[in-house]
Parts: structure tokens; C-alpha cells; sequence
């Protein structure tokens, strides 16, 4: 089983789809469907995006917390009874962050807002008197939440017991950074870069590239990297065992951000004005590695890399990715390209931020129309069922196909549009789609192509 998570034995094939595109109640019977289906159609991997409460447009990579799961995945007509001995030891074993949660979420709800550095100074810096009185003034409502996250343990528990008794692996994903009004940073201040008044002296961003002139500014607070080298890494430590409690196989989103962090002064208008620090990649997953052995961790080393974040993920022998519909610039060793996989990656037609196969290719131009015709020698609509095939033909260990290829469905399907703010995260799967016929289908073909 191991060594199947790393990636290191046979070949596996996967199928990416959000619990938030199975609507209400995804953690009760609609993932369990899901999860059947997956298994009839001979797909062993379900790959989710974080499971954190999302941002205020339903982003999941813009978390609250690093540990507590999104209420809305509920499955509300099966609530554990949130008393007894597992209560008692689920509220034990999540101390470490349930108290600061549920107090915070308390606190926004019910009075002060949903950022806690705009909260009255005592309660934003955490004054031991603000905070007692305040956990006796919500203790009702602090309850409330916590017996949501116990909710969510359970249902989720029971999740990942159905999947493994239909053989499928559930394949997690963790955001670099965490938003700045998140409890973790209100919690933890010591661990970011945050001036003593909550503020951010630098953010989080990307430099310009071929895609954005003027980089990227995501806002998020950096790490502070010589105080989590003084106390072992324990934050990073509890944050990936956290999630390995819920996942077999957990992808690093923006992985480069181990080897170096692109910060920007606070009150810069476009990330222009940043620059790149050391991040402590290295020690980092060597702390990890001895407290757990090989990393079940695959790099997410898209964009523009460079080559300390190739010898990071070299040296630890994480897999990476690899992005078909990025294949086609007209040069021929383009790692995209089906050709150039190498068998310690996890191979995509998308992602979640890509359009679907069936609109990006309605979206080329003529001559890279003609790239992908004359490399997958197929075009029109059979090209879109050309794309899938040579992903599950690469070499790679992993491939992964989003649920909206797998449906044949076109751009009104896409899940995000990376720099759009609005229309992102609300597509839902189409359940009655997932017929039986469809999933004989999909068996032959990860059959035929040695991925069962």
C-alpha cells in the first residue's frame, strides 16, 4: 500500500472532481455513488480539492483553517449524536486548533466580523482576560461548531472506510498559503510575517510572466521561515499530518514556494515590486520525512520552474505534474507532451483551472489546432476522446482526468477561470450521467491501457 502511494508500483488511473460539484450533502450518499462508480469504471484514485471553509467566493484555496472541514459538505440527515466518549476524545485529540476555531467562527458570527484583525484590540491580540470572557459569552455558540467539525470527522471517516473498501484512494491537495483573516494566523501569529498590530508588511504573490504582466498578488501572509527553522517546523508538521489523517496521497499546491517565495511590500498595486527570499524547503521535508518516512506528496510545479525547485522535488523524490493541454507550443520536448512524460509523475488533461478539454479545444487557433491533431492524429470531436486516451497511454504512474472530460462536456462545464472573480467554484455534476454503460466503457479503456 505504500509504496502505491508514492507512485512506485504499477499503474493507477484517477478521476478529479470537488465534493462542493456534488451539492448538498456530498459527504452522505452522493460521494458514496461517486466512489462506486469510480471503482465499476476501474478508477482507483479520487483526487478532491481542499476541504477547508472557502473564501467568500467559494475558492477552496483561499482556507480559513488549516484543519477544520467546509459544513456545507455535511450530510445533514445523518449527524452523529455529538455526545459520549467519541465526542469527548474527538475534542480532545483537536484542541490544538478546535478551541481557537470554534471561538473565532463564533466570534465573526455573532458580533465582530469575519476578519479578526479589524476586531477590538484585546480580542485581536489575544489577552488572556478578552479571551476567557469570551469563551464564556459564546460558549453556546463555539459548541455549535464544534459539533459541526465533529460531524464532519465522522461523515468523513466513513468516507475514506467506503473508499477503501472499494480499493479507491483519496488524493487531497493543501494550499501554500492560507488567507490573511484565517483563525491559524490569528492563532499562531508567530509563525507568519505579521507586524504586532495584525498588518502584513509583505504578501504572498508571482512575479510577470508570459500570463500576467504585472505577476500575480494573491494577498496571503508568508511564512516566517527563520522561526518555524527555531521550533522544529511543528506548524508544518501538524499541518500535513492533519491531512494525512484524511487523505492517502496529498498534492502541494505551488510547491516552488518551498524553494523560494516571491514577496511583495505591503500596499504595492501589482506584484511587480517584489522579490524573491529563501524559503527552507530542504529541512523542511527532511523533518517531515523522519517523522514519517517516504512523503506521500506529489509537487504541483506548474508555471515557470526553476532549477532549485527541480532539485528540491528531485532530491525527495516527489512526483510532479504534467498538463497535456500545456504540450502544444510548437516545441517538441515540451514535458507536457505525452512523448516527454517521465514515470514518477501524475499526468493531467486539465485541471481545475484549465477550460475543459472540449472548449479548450474549441478555443485554438489554427496552428495549434494543427499541433494537436497531428500529434494525437485526430481531430473534431474525436480529438477530445484522443486527449483522454494518450493520457491514460503515458507512462506516467498517475493520470487523472477531470469528470467534466470524462462527460464530454464543453466550457459552460469549467470550474475556474484563473483571475476571474466571479462564475468560479458553482459547476455541479450531472450524477445521473454516471451510468453503468459509461463506466463499462471507462473499465475497458483503463483495462486496455494496464490502469486498472
Amino acid at each position: 500500500m505504500a509504496d502505491d502511494l508514492h507512485l512506485g508500483n504499477g499503474r493507477r488511473s484517477g478521476v478529479l472532481l470537488h465534493l462542493s460539484a456534488l451539492g448538498p450533502g456530498a459527504l452522505g450518499e452522493p460521494a458514496r455513488q461517486f466512489i462506486d462508480w469510480l471503482a465499476q469504471a476501474g478508477f482507483s484514485v479520487w483526487q478532491i480539492l481542499p476541504v477547508g471553509p472557502p473564501g467568500a467566493d467559494g475558492s477552496p484555496y483561499w482556507v480559513s483553517s488549516d484543519y477544520a472541514g467546509n459544513p456545507a459538505f455535511l450530510d445533514r440527515g445523518a449527524l452523529p449524536a455529538a455526545a459520549g466518549a467519541e465526542y469527548d476524545a474527538f475534542r480532545a485529540s483537536a484542541a490544538h486548533w478546535l478551541d481557537d476555531f470554534s471561538l473565532c467562527t463564533a466570534l465573526r458570527d455573532a458580533r465582530w466580523g469575519g476578519d479578526w484583525r479589524h476586531w477590538p484590540q484585546p480580542l485581536r491580540d489575544r489577552q488572556p482576560q478578552a479571551l476567557r470572557a469570551a469563551r464564556r459569552v459564546y460558549r453556546d455558540a463555539a459548541e455549535i461548531v464544534c459539533r459541526e467539525q465533529f460531524a464532519f470527522d465522522a461523515q468523513w471517516r466513513a468516507l475514506r472506510a467506503h473508499a477503501q473498501s472499494r480499493g479507491v484512494q483519496l488524493f487531497g491537495d493543501l494550499p501554500m498559503y492560507l488567507a490573511p483573516d484565517a483563525v491559524d494566523v490569528w492563532a499562531h501569529r508567530e509563525q507568519f510575517r505579521v507586524d504586532p498590530d495584525g498588518q502584513l508588511p509583505v504578501v504572498a504573490g508571482v512575479p510577470p510572466d508570459y500570463f500576467a504582466v504585472d505577476g500575480q498578488l494573491w494577498g496571503n501572509p508568508l511564512y516566517d521561515w527563520q522561526q518555524m527553522r527555531g521550533d522544529g517546523f511543528a506548524h508544518w508538521r501538524r499541518r500535513i499530518r492533519g491531512q494525512l489523517a484524511r487523505f492517502d496521497l496529498l498534492r502541494l499546491d505551488h510547491f516552488r514556494g518551498l524553494a523560494a517565495h516571491w514577496a511583495v511590500p505591503a500596499g504595492a498595486t501589482t506584484a511587480r515590486e517584489g522579490q524573491w527570499l529563501q524559503s527552507a524547503g530542504i529541512e523542511l521535508l527532511d523533518a517531515l520525512q523522519r517523522d514519517i518516512g517516504a512523503l506521500p506528496l506529489v509537487a504541483e510545479d506548474l508555471g515557470i520552474i526553476t532549477p532549485d525547485v527541480e532539485a528540491l522535488r528531485g532530491r525527495f523524490a516527489l512526483p510532479g505534474m504534467r498538463v497535456i493541454q500545456f504540450g502544444f507550443d510548437g516545441s517538441g520536448d515540451n514535458p507536457h507532451l505525452p512523448h516527454m512524460h517521465e514515470r514518477n509523475c501524475v499526468v493531467y488533461t486539465g485541471t481545475h483551472d484549465n477550460d475543459t478539454t472540449r472548449g479548450w479545444l474549441a478555443s485554438l487557433d489554427g496552428e495549434v489546432l494543427r499541433r494537436v491533431e497531428v500529434s494525437l492524429r485526430a481531430r473534431g470531436p474525436e480529438a477530445a476522446d484522443a486527449l483522454q486516451r494518450a493520457a491514460l497511454a503515458s507512462v506516467a504512474a498517475l493520470a487523472v482526468l477531470p469528470l467534466q472530460d470524462i462527460l464530454g462536456l464543453g466550457s459552460a462545464a469549467r470550474f475556474n477561470t484563473p483571475g476571474t472573480v466571479t462564475g468560479n467554484w458553482s459547476w455541479r455534476a450531472p450524477m445521473p450521467a454516471l451510468t453503468d454503460d459509461l463506466a463499462r466503457h471507462w473499465a475497458l479503456l483503463n483495462r486496455v491501457y494496464g490502469r486498472s
